[in-house]
């Protein structure tokens, strides 16, 4: 009887990591955190979710790694669903130098979203100075874009904020301190 116990004992410790997986697999199926084709982070996992199992997620990454995930982990912590809302907010930062005139660069950073189509009317997208750095004075530039055209737009307007600040004679600084030195007398 006791053989019978031990036995049914180690047949239960060793089900239930599975049954918990089993338990996420099915709360993900009634809940639908994500689906198939969403971008995620979860479990210390990030990527494309290729497919749902009763036990597992499997993500594929942007360097196409493959991440298989049992769901208990999958679940067992904050879900980031990238892709659900089908908008994402594009946070750039466009530092520019002490002596240049912010209100140029403003009109420079508006014409830029007045000139690309694929940026959202809505939510209206914000331009403001973000802080006053040690080596710059740095803009926020936050518009609003849809989920497949994030990363195109995440590229193509930091290269055109580059070029508009090239073109208008806006300083980029780069961090660098002075150096005063005294003689000890």
């Amino acid at each position: 009887m006791a053989i019978i116990g031990a036995a049914g004992l180690a047949v239960g410790l060793a089900l239930q990591g599975s049954l918990s997986n089993f338990a996420a697999g099915v709360l993900i199926l009634i809940f639908k955190p994500y689906k198939v084709g969403d971008y995620v982070v979860a479990g210390g996992g990030e990527g494309i979710i290729e497919e749902i199992g009763i036990f597992t997620t499997t993500l594929v990454t942007l360097d196409n790694r493959v991440q298989v995930l049992p769901n208990a982990i999958a679940t067992g912590g904050v879900i980031e669903n990238y892709t659900k809302k089908g908008t994402r907010r594009l946070d750039l930062v466009a530092g520019v130098s002490y002596g240049d005139d912010i209100a140029k660069v403003k009109k420079i950073l508006q014409e830029i979203l007045d000139n690309e189509p694929r940026i959202l009317p809505e939510p209206e997208p914000t331009i403001g100075l973000m802080e006053m750095g040690d080596s710059s004075i740095n803009f926020a530039f936050r518009p609003w874009v849809k989920v497949e055209d994030y990363w195109d737009l995440f590229f193509h307007l930091q290269e055109q904020i580059k070029i508009r600040f090239d073109e208008e004679k806006i300083t980029i600084p780069f961090p660098q301190r002075d150096v005063h030195l005294f003689k000890a007398e």
